[in-house]
């Protein structure tokens, strides 16, 4: 069981429900947020962008323990959330560059761990890229740049969550039936990597370590039966004994749901979720064409109701964060 400091326990509490649950609402997304935007408009500005982090955290955190926004867009957001939902800050720039091999991680030029606790944040989070299975010239460079965020991390006292996206460098479509097959193994050992304490991690936001389109009964092509896997489920919470979130990686509310029902099944112990796309992209479109109110009232119709489903799903499936981490105070005082 991990041990952490008083500062972080009470900080990891706000992120979650007193059940130790975590129902957080994800929309740090920059490049994607304006890819959709720009499905509706020409080209999405800076003022659409931060207004629509703002109106879906005024509508929706009601329903959330808390909100994960970045601090070039969400900071507006991040003030508007309800007093009831604490605050996850991005510390990574958004995408990658293409044109170096390794999908190479970078933090954002002006803030630092210190800079996101000072803007608000209950905790920091960062997404890394990975193929487990890269060379070590690429892999070395992205665990030691994990090492200094958790160094930073520790030193201000602030619990790190670390959101890990597998891919491999030779398949380009992660969608494929190709990728579904190797999955399993790039999502479950990457973190078992990064759940070493020298990384310093508190909270591993992942991928479900199949591509459920593809598992029996859930898609028009098997690659994996039920029992399969369930049992890639059951290994993939052996893999750590780290709190772990799901991130809904934009399947639909319905999907996503239905996967976290099949998690429990198979005896995964996972300790909630960071929903996004999920639960609000249907909300850009009225938001562009129709304009705030239009998505206001689909936020608190549909928007409320992919939140209510979810978080009635978690009630029944999530395991408690409290069963992994205890707070050191606790621990030297009962020595």
């Amino acid at each position: 069981m991990k041990t952490i400091t008083g500062s972080q326990y009470n900080a990891l509490k706000n992120t979650s429900n007193q059940d130790g649950v975590i129902g957080a609402l994800a929309i740090d997304q920059r490049g994607a947020l304006k890819k959709m935007i720009a499905k509706h408009k020409d080209s999405a500005t800076s003022q659409d962008i931060e207004s629509f982090k703002k109106i879906v955290s005024e509508e929706l955190t009601p329903y959330a323990t808390s909100i994960l926004l970045d601090p070039e867009y969400g900071l507006p957001a991040a003030e508007a959330r309800a007093d009831s939902a604490g605050l996850l800050l991005a510390y990574e720039k958004t995408g990658y560059d293409a044109s170096t091999p390794g999908r190479l991680p970078d933090s954002l030029n002006v803030w630092s761990v210190k800079r996101l606790k000072e803007a608000g944040a209950d905790a920091c989070k960062f997404l890394l890229y990975y193929d487990i299975d890269e060379a070590d010239a690429i892999n070395d460079q992205k665990k030691a740049y994990m090492e200094r965020i958790g160094s930073e991390c520790v030193a201000e006292e602030i619990p790190f969550f670390l959101e890990l996206v597998s891919y491999d460098a030779t398949i380009s479509d992660a969608g494929s039936k190709e990728y579904a097959k190797v999955k399993p193994h790039k999502v479950n050992d990457m973190m078992k990597e990064f759940s070493d304490p020298r990384y310093n991690v508190d909270v591993l936001k992942v991928e479900v370590p199949v591509n459920m389109k593809f598992v029996e009964g859930y898609g028009d092509e098997a690659v994996y039966t039920k029992e399969e896997a369930s049992k890639l489920f059951a290994e993939q919470s052996a893999a750590t004994n780290l709190p772990f979130i799901f991130l809904s990686a934009g399947v639909s509310a319905t999907l996503f749901q239905e996967t976290l029902k099949f998690a429990k099944q198979a005896g995964s112990t996972f300790n909630g979720v960071l929903c996004g796309r999920a639960t609000w992209a249907n909300g850009v479109e009225p938001y562009i064409t129709k304009g705030e109110e239009a998505a206001r009232e689909w936020l608190r119709t549909e928007g409320r109701k992919n939140i209510d489903e979810l978080n009635a799903v978690l009630k029944e499936t999530a395991s408690s964060w409290h069963d992994k981490i205890k707070c050191q105070e606790q621990t030297q005082r009962f020595s």
